[in-house]
């Protein structure tokens, strides 16, 4: 499974360089804040008043800034995955990205709300284009988000 992540997150990444070639970011600033962004980071844990059992209790991912204004990010569940040979069936399809968040695009820092929004050029699943989190840097180069209307708390470490 650990080999399927990194496998789209590669191509995650492939798709986030041609995008910004071809498109115009918004810029990520150079602010202090904004450079403290940028960097890849490892999903460390999500605490939430109401967990997601699709996905499991220990989740893996990667989220990714970068100085030209774009991101990306994937969340891989800790739970039984299907497998199959062949096609998947529409039921094996929708196990299978089940509680896995993947999207990119670009994103903009308000420092005086403290708050990253992600603005999704593409994503796994639909719903809203900008998604706003709080953040806040904590010790030991840890990155919290935090989704706004909600509890949630999703702690990243700087990968170096």
């Amino acid at each position: 499974m650990r080999r399927l992540i990194l496998a789209a997150t590669m191509m995650l990444l492939g798709v986030t360089a041609l995008i910004g070639a071809r498109s115009q970011p918004q810029s990520a600033g150079q602010t202090e804040i904004n450079r403290r962004f940028i960097g890849t980071w490892r999903l460390v844990s999500i605490e939430s008043g109401t967990p997601n059992p699709s996905r499991g209790p220990r989740p893996i991912g990667y989220i990714y800034y970068d100085a030209t204004g774009h991101m990306a990010v994937q969340i891989m569940p800790d739970r039984a995955r299907p497998s199959w040979s062949g096609s998947p069936t529409p039921e094996q399809a929708r196990d299978a990205i089940t509680g896995y968040t993947a999207y990119f695009g670009t994103y903009t820092v308000d420092e005086r709300a403290q708050t990253v929004t992600h603005h999704r050029e593409g994503s796994l699943t639909p719903g809203e284009v900008d998604f706003v989190r709080k953040f806040e840097f904590a010790p030991g180069d840890r990155l919290i988000l935090m989704p706004v209307n909600s509890t949630s708390r999703l702690t990243w470490e700087r990968i170096r």
